[in-house]
């Protein structure tokens, strides 16, 4: 039964990993939205659980671009230093300003819309 359980996980973690790395420079998401995009709505801290383990497990996915939905940066303890994620965001032109994404609103990848299929 574990061994289900964690294939389920992480093919969840494969998912989000596959998401995350669509998302532009420049731009943010949020945990809930791409919980959401993959039809997991209720899960923005399993994809929590994703990014941080993006950091042992595969190289290339741009965690620090996935914040809360309100723009905080709540994951920035898992980048090895609390500074680490702000300062990768601001190499792309995203200002942070105490924790919190500026212009959040303006920033934010929305993968549903996005990532709509057209039909």
């Amino acid at each position: 039964m574990e061994g289900k359980a964690e294939n389920h996980s992480n093919s969840f973690f494969n998912n989000v990993f596959a998401i995350v790395q669509l998302i532009p420079f420049g731009r943010v998401t949020s945990y809930g939205a791409i919980a959401e995009y993959l039809g997991a709505r209720g899960s923005a801290r399993m994809v929590g659980w994703a990014m941080n383990a993006s950091h042992t497990q595969i190289t290339g996915i741009p965690a620090h671009r996935v914040v809360n939905r309100n723009g905080l940066l709540t994951g920035k303890n898992h980048f090895g230093s609390p500074k680490i994620m702000q300062q990768l965001l601001e190499s792309e032109g995203v200002t942070v300003v105490d924790d919190k994404v500026v212009r959040f609103d303006e920033i934010f990848w929305n993968p549903m819309i996005e990532l709509k299929i057209n039909n």
